[in-house]
């Protein structure tokens, strides 16, 4: 197991790298300790959660709303949690949000820490700090940033994970190699799911990699302001048609990924896009969609980043270097046309 302790505005979390569920009871006593989790989950940790005091919600993305955050607040309250107990979510990137959510509103901000159970999750979602729910098609758009007490790393909590979500977890590490890291899209291309999954070091080092890359990042920009907006590369029209279409989050980002690599070929000469949609071929994931472009143009004007008439987008330099392109939306508007 590797501890590694990082600071976010004055408050610690701790990184249990290559560690096992077990490490939980250490870090908070049963006693004061409420697990969320979903059905799916509950049903196949059932050995691991016996003990813990645990919300079982349904799983899916449809269930990140503000009925499930009631039920949670409903249950808390009839398990007695106070502002000793900690909560701690036990999932996906679905979970985690939720999780961290209801803490930082329940009783004004109770302790929450992450053991994820997703690839997305270990590299991405559960990262951060930021929670949130969905508001219809609109994703995360209720929330808040407030940074997790503790993540513990059990890799071996991927192996009843379905290709589905190994390919969702990789979306986003494709998106780190294009924004940060070319080296790392190089080993990529050199490898494939199915070799990561029979090299479990070689997987390891992956996923400590790009936790780091993210937390780098957001430890320079807890809120947003500068570098972390590269974060967003894809997710523009990716959250656009994610909830629209029914998307899985690394098929809606893929996607979305293809089409900023395609932007970049137009207004910043990228002379890589044909790369990058290879490698999202490569991992499994899709790269072009039938949409309603008009649709997706009128959720976006609804998209967070959104500053009066005109959004920041991400796009590439070259493979390994994101920019923030200011784009107007009557730009943008006649950019979409060509979707």
């Amino acid at each position: 197991m590797q501890k590694k302790r990082f600071l976010f505005s004055g408050k610690e979390t701790v990184f249990y790298f290559d560690a096992a569920f077990e490490v939980v009871a250490k870090i908070v006593s049963k006693e004061k300790a409420i697990i969320v989790t979903d059905e799916n989950l509950f049903q196949t940790y059932k050995r691991k959660l016996k003990g813990f005091n645990t919300i079982v919600l349904k799983p899916g993305e449809q269930f990140k709303v503000q009925q499930t955050v009631d039920v949670i607040i409903d249950q808390l309250i009839l398990l007695g949690a106070d502002r000793q107990t900690t909560l701690i979510g036990f999932g996906g990137g679905v979970i985690t949000d939720i999780t961290g959510y209801v803490a930082g509103i329940y009783m004004r901000g109770i302790e929450v820490g992450y053991i994820p159970t997703s690839l997305l999750a270990m590299v991405d979602a559960a990262i951060g700090g930021k929670n949130g729910i969905d508001v219809g098609v609109y994703k995360n758009m209720v929330g808040l940033i407030r940074q997790p007490s503790f993540l513990i790393y059990d890799y071996s909590l991927l192996k009843s994970l379905p290709l589905t979500e190994w390919k969702n977890g990789f979306a986003e590490i494709i998106k780190h190699a294009c924004i940060k890291d070319q080296k790392m899209f190089v080993e990529l291309e050199q490898n494939s799911i199915p070799k990561y999954k029979k090299n479990p070091a070689l997987l390891a080092k992956l996923i400590m990699h790009n936790a780091l890359i993210k937390i780098k990042v957001v430890q320079k920009d807890e809120f947003e302001k500068g570098d972390r907006k590269l974060l967003n590369f894809g997710h523009t029209l990716g959250h656009a048609i994610e909830n629209m279409y029914q998307l899985s989050h690394g098929e809606a980002i893929s996607i979305g990924m293809t089409y900023a690599a395609l932007m970049s070929q137009q207004l910043k000469f990228y002379k890589e896009a044909d790369r990058v949609i290879r490698l999202l071929h490569q991992y499994g994931l899709p790269t072009v969609a039938n949409f309603d472009a008009k649709k997706a143009f009128r959720i976006l004007l609804k998209d967070k980043k959104k500053q009066d008439d005109s959004i920041n987008y991400i796009l590439l330099q070259k493979t390994g270097k994101g920019v923030i392109q200011p784009l107007l939306l009557v730009q943008l508007q006649e950019i979409f046309k060509q979707f």
